[in-house]
């Protein structure tokens, strides 16, 4: 190794001796200068449209930049060699910088697909890591001359099955290929999510229901892609297919189960994010539809995760299936010796004490029963926003009510009851004498 070092520095030295090594670093110091003016144009021009349509910046107007560097001295370097090439001149420094520039954009490449396709996360910060690593000693084994030594090494490691041969460059071929195909497609399908969210003719949930489709069908797509790339013949999954499917007999009924009833719920459209729902003694609004299960999250910001099947097979309540107003009702009580058509004119009148009542359809107030304690009576509002609840609501007007009825001089009556005595103890005297006491 130190030997194939030595001899390639020293080739190095007598080629930077020599006047052709100096027509490459006149070629890349030109197409360098070019390609930095090239650039910053570009650059403005695209900051301005980013700024001009917000809808381009989902497609990552900063990616672009980065990629635009490496791309246009590229597309100067590439030309300039072959023209070298024509006249049989020495390109050993500009094939060099083309496999750098390669690799750069490569890697640029890669990051901006990994980062549109999947979550920022610990997880995907390492993938980019690691798949820079890899690149960069790609090109140095290149350079060195060594890369066809490593790939027959890896290509030796090999296992035979009947008549299939397996090798260690194999796998790692099937690998690169699976990876690559699903991240594109997850790239592409996030793509197709972000134009769909922004169209104006597709309801919430048929969204969720594309957004779902498109990314499924995708994915099984770049799977049977990478396979079919590989080499891979797709007869010899019908083994992998019949084992799947004794899996989903046995163990993973309710995955499936879950799954399908996710695309149920979408395409019904009996759920849609947004909604206002109550499963149980769950009560919230529906943050996001997922594949396996619902986001619903409460009036303390807690998020329940809820099964697709769960909604499916189970009683849930949509306060804003159809229409979003949702009436509240609150309940008061006045002493029978109050007027109650002036307790329901100041209830009445209280109602828009809160900014959440709507005036269409308007507040309504009705004398429900003559109870115990008193008079009942019923305000009836109506609100357009379910999903923030009506604990503040009843608050405000409970409040407004009060004060009304205090300077009025209306009395909200205790709790209380009549004990009526039959008959006395005996052993005061009182004997079979009947005697009334009201306490």
């Amino acid at each position: 190794m130190m030997d194939t070092l030595t001899q390639t520095a020293g080739e190095w030295l007598i080629m930077a001796l020599e006047p052709h090594y100096w027509w490459q670093i006149a070629c890349i110091v030109i197409a360098a200068s070019l390609a930095y003016l090239i650039n910053r144009r570009v650059q403005g021009v695209l900051q301005a449209y980013g700024e001009r349509n917000a809808g381009f910046r989902h497609i990552a107007v900063r990616s672009m930049k980065r990629l635009l560097w490496p791309l246009s001295l590229l597309a100067l370097l590439v030309p300039a060699k072959a023209i070298l090439d024509r006249y049989e001149l020495p390109t050993l420094l500009l094939g060099i910088a083309i496999s750098v520039l390669l690799a750069l954009a490569l890697i640029r490449l890669s990051v901006y697909f990994l980062r549109k396709a999947f979550t920022d996360s610990l997880l995907l910060q390492s993938s980019e890591n690691f798949l820079a690593t890899v690149i960069w000693i790609g090109v140095v084994l290149h350079l060195l001359g060594w890369l066809p030594a490593i790939l027959g090494l890896l290509d030796s490691l090999a296992l035979s099955v009947g008549d299939a041969h397996i090798s260690l460059l194999d796998v790692m071929q099937l690998v690169l290929m699976v990876v690559l195909a699903f991240t594109i497609a997850m790239w592409l399908s996030a793509m197709l999510s972000n134009w769909l969210k922004t169209s104006k003719h597709v309801s919430p949930g048929m969204q969720v229901g594309f957004s779902k489709f498109i990314r499924f069908l995708f994915l099984a797509l770049a799977f049977l892609i990478a396979l079919n790339v590989a080499g891979i013949n797709l007869s010899s999954l019908a083994i992998f297919g019949g084992a799947l499917g004794v899996g989903l007999g046995f163990g993973l009924q309710r995955i499936t189960s879950n799954f399908i009833s996710g695309f149920i719920l979408v395409m019904d459209r009996s759920i849609k994010p947004g909604d206002v729902i109550t499963v149980g003694d769950q009560f919230g609004w529906v943050e996001e539809l997922n594949s396996r299960y619902v986001v619903v999250r409460n009036r303390e910001g807690v998020d329940t995760l809820i099964p697709n099947e769960n909604l499916i097979t189970s009683e849930v309540i949509n306060w804003s299936y159809s229409d979003r107003n949702v009436r509240v009702t609150m309940s008061v009580q006045v002493s029978y010796d109050d007027d109650p058509e002036q307790a329901m004119a100041l209830m009445l009148g209280c109602a828009f004490s809160s900014p959440r009542v709507l005036k269409v359809p308007g507040p309504t107030v009705m004398l429900k029963e003559f109870a115990d304690n008193g008079i009942e009576l019923q305000l009836l509002v109506w609100i357009g926003d379910p999903e923030n609840g009506s604990g503040m609501l009843r608050s405000d007007i409970y409040r407004s009510i009060w004060r009304a009825f205090k300077d009025a001089g209306i009395t909200i009556p205790y709790p209380q009851r009549d004990l009526h005595i039959k008959s006395g103890l005996p052993s005061l005297g009182v004997g079979n004498e009947r005697e009334n006491d009201e306490i």
